[in-house]
């Protein structure tokens, strides 16, 4: 498939001219090179005057709310990071109070042994002497 050639002879017109007759040779151009995309391209250029601004703004206020949603994110992130600490140090606590209470209650119950072995002793002995 070939391209047909844009080039023409120019006639001899005001500068004004001159630029509408580039203009449309090039908006021409983009109808051949791309004419999928071609209708799309031509009616944000219409849409936003051909200076771009409207695709400008929404770039920067796209880069904006990416911005904020961003610093959110590592907001609510450190803030769920915080609380995992907390939970741990909590855990820790408590694992150290039950560990705590384990021992005593160990020593309570070596110390009940003794006492059970010392009164079965005790009757061991008032039993032999009956």
């Amino acid at each position: 498939m070939e391209r047909p050639s844009l080039e023409f002879n120019l006639p001899d017109t005001h500068e004004e001219g001159k630029l509408y007759v580039v203009d449309s040779l090039n908006n021409l151009n983009k109808l051949n090179v791309c004419p999928a995309e071609s209708q799309r391209s031509l009616d944000k250029e219409e849409n936003t005057g051909g200076s771009g601004e409207g695709v400008a703004g929404s770039n920067t206020r796209n880069q904006c709310l990416f911005f904020i949603i961003f610093i959110l994110t590592l907001i609510v992130s450190l803030a769920l990071v915080s609380f995992v600490i907390y939970l741990i140090f909590q855990t820790r606590n408590e694992v150290d109070q039950i560990s705590r209470r384990l021992l005593s209650e160990k020593k309570n119950i070596e110390a009940l042994k003794k006492l059970n072995n010392i009164i079965l002793q005790h009757l061991n002995q008032s039993r032999i002497k009956e």
